[in-house]
């Protein structure tokens, strides 16, 4: 089965966990298993998701070239790769 690289963005209107007011990089199996992967490893116990965009397939040359690409992780494996921690 194919992985598939994700990024989401949330609303912040609502408290988010630390590290994703740049957004959150996700590989995955499908859209749901992704939201799997955030809803198990990031949004637990006392945060709410709601996720404001997110782009499949994304192209990591599009992300910021300051903040994001120099902390991730190899996109390749299923699971978070930013922000690194998750």
């Amino acid at each position: 089965m194919n992985l598939i690289r994700f990024w989401f963005n949330f609303e912040k209107s609502n408290p988010i966990p630390l590290g994703l007011h740049l957004g959150c990089g996700v590989t995955a199996y499908n859209y749901d298993d992704a939201l799997l992967i955030l809803r198990s490893k990031i949004f637990k116990n006392d945060y709410r998701m709601t996720i404001k965009d997110y782009i499949q397939d994304v192209d990591l040359r599009t992300l910021d070239s300051h903040h994001i690409l120099p902390n991730i992780l190899p996109p390749n494996n299923r699971g978070i790769w930013y922000p690194i921690g998750y």
